[in-house]
């Protein structure tokens, strides 16, 4: 049971590893109490003071999401309150999406950016990456992006009247895929400041990353969410 100074966090569990987070969510050590609760249900989304949308099929995620009646409260959510995306979770919060399935893609929106489904292909083009994160713990130690499946993405763009984005983490533009249609092979791909090279990023309160902090043993993403984003929107 959370009392009045627990900071309650909870993890969309319509699909994907929405488990990995609890389980890391639920090691932090900070100064306040963490409580994390799986959202499937309008009242397990009110309790909640933030909420991580985790990594899985974003379509699949969304679709679940409607058919127990919270998209348009998660809408509404993401217009208040801290929300960290990744990988699907990522492609939600995005405000437009390329490489949709037929039928297109619904989006809960909140951050100014475009992405493209599965930028890196298929399964069979996961990789690792160690990425240097500006504002983590132990900041001169790389923390090891796992790239499932993973969005890439296309451009940023947010108007003067939205909260400016913040790029926290990049990927080497000689990781950037190629003979992909996304990113032709003979397509100049050597400047840093290509957006496509972002894997993390904020937005306010919100944060996206492009890759899966829960499949590591790594707590640092999950902490720098409820120490930057979550606890500053409390005060």
């Amino acid at each position: 049971m959370a009392t009045k100074d627990d900071v309650t966090i909870g993890i969309l569990a319509m699909q994907g590893a929405f488990a990995e987070h609890q389980v890391i969510l639920q090691k932090l050590s900070i100064k306040r109490k963490v409580v994390t609760t799986l959202v499937r249900t309008m009242d397990d989304l009110e309790r909640c003071d933030a909420l991580i949308i985790p990594g899985g099929e974003s379509t699949t995620i969304a679709l679940l999401a409607r058919l127990a009646g919270l998209l348009e409260p998660l809408r509404a959510f993401v217009r208040k309150k801290p929300v960290w995306g990744t990988c699907a979770g990522a492609i939600l919060l995005s405000s437009s999406v390329e490489g949709a399935k037929k039928g297109g893609q619904e989006l809960l929106g909140g951050i100014s950016v475009t992405t493209a489904r599965n930028g890196w292909g298929s399964q069979v083009e996961s990789f690792e990456a160690a990425l240097n994160v500006d504002g983590l713990r132990d900041s001169l130690k790389p923390f090891t992006g796992v790239f499932i499946r993973a969005p890439v993405i296309l451009s940023i763009s947010p108007t003067a009247l939205e909260p400016p984005v913040q790029v926290i983490a990049r990927l080497s533009t000689e990781l950037l895929p190629k003979n992909q249609t996304l990113i032709p092979a003979d397509e100049d791909n050597t400047d840093p400041r290509d957006t496509r090279c972002v894997v993390a990023l904020r937005q306010g309160h919100h944060l996206l990353t492009t890759f899966h902090p829960e499949l590591t043993r790594d707590d640092r993403f999950h902490e720098y969410f409820v120490r930057e984003c979550v606890l500053p929107s409390l005060i």
